[in-house]
């Protein structure tokens, strides 16, 4: 007992720093839980500066209104018991919608330095942000999910904030670029399941966008330090009839203004977004730190979308990786190969010289699909691999024609290797 007595003693006597790094690393119901370890312990968690709450901080049971009462007592009580300033505070919970404890959690959190704010809320009646949000100086995180809010006039934006994270958030879309334009700070922008939204991006730090949604317009105006770019957007008649009167280029107004683009990453019709509008002709900028790129759902039977694909692989020099999907109509796609287009297009002095892996999946084999492919092969000397794999819908006999037009291609590089898979 003399031994268990002597490390209880130990660990209890360890710096304050190392005990805050162990009680963090719990779960909070646990840390809270140390408490009754002895005298020493009793407090010790109430100077944690970050704050993780969810159903695990509370039995469960059956009844989500029981689930929901001990969920705000908790919180409440460890917020009444916290000692010191709370640097992050998360609530990821689908039992609390729009309760006034919450309102009244975050004007105590406005008052305590908060720099990180996650709030996940669940099913039902979205949560109204209180204003005393847009008082907390010091963020510089803040994710809101199934949220709703309008920044009062006085609000001059969050001076420290790095990273917006908004999840099915309703709000007004001037509202959303007033608050990214007022964010000299940040780096990290993620917008997710928004309707019909035209959105003009002005963020000069800006270095991650991730967006996904119903977009009509997305005009990148002032983002030149932008690295990673991921896009998934949803479409729907109004916006498809959007798309056919526009007469801009997308495509200079999504990617012209990104000269340090690494990674690139379209999916559901994002080259079809970018293939909207007047024909730029050469492009004014070269991706030349652009890496990699992975474009899902090209239709290869639609020459503009095709154009946008050899656009960003011609102009990115230092492309390693590339990774394409396939989304033809077999049928368009046979009866309109148009090889003239693929003769005018390719520069003849094009040189895909950094390119080692490339991933090529859902073809069905079409003329242009197997053009591009041959294209990759005949003008990258250092090709490492060319993976592919076709469509499901595709024939068995169909695979073998595939496989054997692939084999017979011209290759630069003498270790490239054709990999032909089901799956």
């Amino acid at each position: 007992m003399m031994g268990d007595a002597s490390a209880q003693d130990l660990v209890s006597d360890l710096p304050q720093s190392i005990i805050e790094n162990i009680l963090e690393r719990l779960p909070l119901r646990d840390a809270i839980r140390t408490s009754i370890l002895s005298t020493k312990w009793r407090y010790k968690w109430s100077t944690l500066t970050q704050l993780v709450f969810d159903e695990k901080c509370v039995s469960q049971a059956n009844d989500p209104r029981s689930v929901e009462l001990q969920l705000v007592k908790f919180v409440t009580q460890a917020l009444f018991l916290h000692q010191g300033p709370i640097h992050k505070f998360q609530l990821s919970t689908s039992y609390l919608q729009c309760r006034p404890d919450i309102d009244q959690w975050l004007l105590f959190l406005s008052r305590n330095d908060i720099r990180e704010l996650v709030l996940e809320l669940g099913e039902g009646e979205w949560f109204r942000v209180p204003s005393c949000l847009f008082s907390c100086k010091k963020l510089i995180r803040l994710d809101l999910c199934r949220c709703e809010f309008d920044p009062p006039p006085s609000f001059k934006g969050f001076l420290y904030l790095r990273s917006l994270n908004l999840h099915q958030v309703l709000v007004a879309p001037e509202a959303i670029e007033s608050l990214i334009s007022s964010c000299p700070l940040l780096e990290s922008l993620a917008i997710s399941y928004f309707d019909s939204l035209v959105l003009n991006i002005r963020a000069s730090n800006l270095k991650y966008l991730s967006l996904e949604g119903e977009f009509k317009d997305i005009f990148l105006e002032d983002t030149p330090c932008l690295v990673a770019i991921s896009v998934a957007m949803y479409m729907t008649d109004d916006i498809a009839e959007h798309f056919e009167q526009s007469s801009n280029c997308n495509f200079i107004k999504f990617l012209g203004r990104v000269p340090h683009l690494q990674r690139l990453i379209g999916h559901i019709y994002f080259t079809k977004y970018l293939s909207i509008g007047n024909d730029p002709g050469e492009l004014p900028i070269t991706y030349s730190h652009l890496k990699f790129i992975e474009l899902n759902q090209v239709s290869f039977e639609d020459m503009k979308e095709v154009l946008v694909v050899v656009r960003l692989v011609t102009h990115s020099p230092n492309l390693r990786e590339l990774q394409i999907s396939g989304s033809s109509n077999t049928l368009a796609g046979i009866e309109a190969p148009d090889l003239e287009f693929w003769n005018d297009t390719w520069p003849s002095n094009c040189t895909l010289a950094k390119l080692q892996v490339v991933k090529m999946t859902d073809l069905f084999g079409v003329p242009s699909e197997m053009e591009f492919a041959k294209f990759l092969l005949e003008n990258s000397p250092v090709l490492e691999t060319l993976s592919i794999t076709p469509s499901a819908y595709v024939t068995k006999d169909g695979r073998i024609d595939m496989l054997i037009e692939f084999v017979r291609f011209r290759r630069a590089s003498p270790l490239a290797e054709v990999i032909f898979t089901e799956d």
